[in-house]
């Protein structure tokens, strides 16, 4: 309208046409057809005042209509949007349309066709306020390739990013994994970073802190719940697939990874943070921030820490809770160790809670197992008492209680149980454990002088003496003949053999 008022001045001041259109207010033709209806509407007239831009835009706007062409999708608008709002893409509906109508036009007029049924009215945004010390927001990116000082490789990483809302001050660190141990760790490292906690922590829907994301009851990880309890802040998790709830901390990721990763040189995971957190009390803290106009560290020190919640004097316990199935041998499984639970509770689903060098287990609120954090992969912890009471018997029954107790049987007994123990080709301990298991039946005398009379016939099995023992030949005269009546029990002669001096006569 500007330049529409310009050619009617110039106009009304008696420029010609090719004057006008010289100065690069429009092109010839356009003042021509200007002129002409400025002349129908008197406004060449010295005398007449100039219309305002309403009443001109109105008339400019029926003399000077723009072109317009018929897109070739036209005939087809109708099956084209039905297509569209299912979600087939242009390519399919171009040759859907060749196919079944004999479409002569080109990709690119349907691709133009979808892009303008695609384009929708703008979405106003507001922007959401905070108090000092009210809220941070959370959240994970992905970091550089970072080597391990164990390995020598490459790695993956992440960065932890907490921003206060407010200040805009940052916490961040580089991290192995997105773990929910990793997860209360770096949020109780962010804590003592700022002295201090939020009223409420604004999150993401990670695994590590929400089971279950839903826009009206979300589902918190037990473990990030007794962390939320244990400091005294509220988990705001955002809704669903609409990460602009925490615009601050997704531009404070982007600001790490843009102006602080790249050019820089990392010789493990502890130089790498030990490089970020002085950049983010130099150059990033020191920064004028583009929406504050304040520098961050300034904001946060003056003002916003002394609005946090202290830190508690103890640091809440930091566990990771999982659901365990017990399996048949009386163990759960965690993170590739094993730990025993009362055999009752064998295929029972139980509660594991780990800590840094702890693990309990729980079964409806009850605790019925305690083990120390095992961390090498395959290791086991066994308490004697969770087994079945048969393993425990046996496992309590050792080769040096098996010795103890035929010591106090007698000397032949010893003696017995020793030669068990000798044996270069079989573990003889059941046997010895029956042998001395027999003392609750027959009692020591008699065990004692069984294992005399098998001794004798140099017949060391746990068999022998117990055949002794039910025939009663442990109460007989101890007799070289006497033991052939055992028919069943090799003595290291032929069966028949007699001594000879009693056989022939003198």
């Amino acid at each position: 309208m500007y330049q529409y008022r310009q050619i009617l001045v110039r106009m009304r001041m008696g420029d010609s046409n090719r004057a006008i259109a010289d100065s690069g207010l429009a092109g010839r033709n356009k003042v021509k057809a200007i002129k002409k209806l400025a002349q129908e509407q008197g406004w060449l007239n010295l005398d007449n005042d100039l219309p305002d831009n309403n009443q001109l835009a109105e008339l400019l706007g029926e003399k000077a209509p723009t072109p317009t062409t018929t897109s070739y999708v036209e005939p087809y608008a109708e099956q084209v949007t039905r297509w569209y709002e299912q979600g087939i893409q242009g390519t399919t509906i171009h040759q859907a349309l060749v196919d079944k109508y004999g479409f002569k036009g080109s990709y690119w007029s349907v691709s133009r066709y979808l892009k303008a049924l695609s384009q929708k009215a703008p979405k106003a945004t507001t922007v959401i306020d905070f108090l000092p010390g009210d809220t941070a927001q959370v959240d994970f990116g992905a970091g550089p390739l970072i080597v391990d000082t164990r390995t020598g490789e490459l790695r993956k990483s992440w960065i932890f990013v907490m921003t206060l809302s407010w200040s805009r001050h940052i916490y961040a660190e580089f991290i192995r994994d997105q773990s929910t141990a990793t997860w209360l760790a770096c949020h109780r490292r962010a804590f003592e970073w700022f002295k201090g906690v939020p009223k409420r922590v604004i999150i993401d829907n990670p695994k590590c802190a929400i089971t279950k994301a839903c826009y009206h009851d979300p589902q918190v990880q037990r473990a990030y719940g007794e962390c939320a309890e244990g400091y005294g802040f509220l988990i705001a998790p955002c809704p669903v697939r609409d990460p602009q709830k925490k615009g601050r901390v997704e531009s404070n990721v982007k600001y790490i990874k843009n102006s602080f990763v790249p050019l820089k040189d990392f010789r493990g995971l502890s130089d790498a943070n030990a490089q970020l957190k002085d950049w983010l009390l130099s150059v990033a803290g020191n920064r004028k921030h583009g929406t504050t106009k304040c520098q961050p560290l300034e904001r946060f020190s003056e003002i916003e820490q002394a609005l946090l919640k202290p830190l508690p004097e103890i640091p809440p316990e930091q566990a990771v809770w999982a659901k365990a199935k017990v399996h048949g041998d009386g163990h759960v499984q965690f993170e590739h160790c094993r730990y025993s639970v009362p055999y009752t509770l064998v295929r029972e689903t139980v509660w594991l809670k780990a800590t840094d060098n702890m693990i309990r287990i729980y079964q409806e609120h009850e605790l019925k197992a305690t083990h120390p954090r095992l961390f090498h992969q395959g290791g086991r912890s066994t308490v004697p008492e969770h087994q079945p009471p048969e393993a425990q018997a046996y496992n309590m029954r050792d080769p040096q209680y098996c010795l103890t107790q035929s010591k106090r049987i007698g000397e032949s007994c010893y003696l017995f149980i020793q030669r068990l123990f000798a044996s270069r080709v079989l573990d003889n301990l059941r046997a010895a454990q029956g042998v001395v298991g027999l003392t609750k039946r027959y009692g020591d005398k008699r065990v004692e002088a069984a294992c005399l009379r098998a001794l004798t016939f140099d017949n060391v099995r746990y068999s022998a003496v117990k055949q002794i023992l039910e025939k009663g030949l442990d109460q007989q005269p101890n007799e070289t003949n006497a033991f052939d009546t055992l028919s069943d029990v090799y003595t290291g002669g032929g069966r028949f053999h007699r001594d000879p001096n009693k056989l022939l006569p003198h």
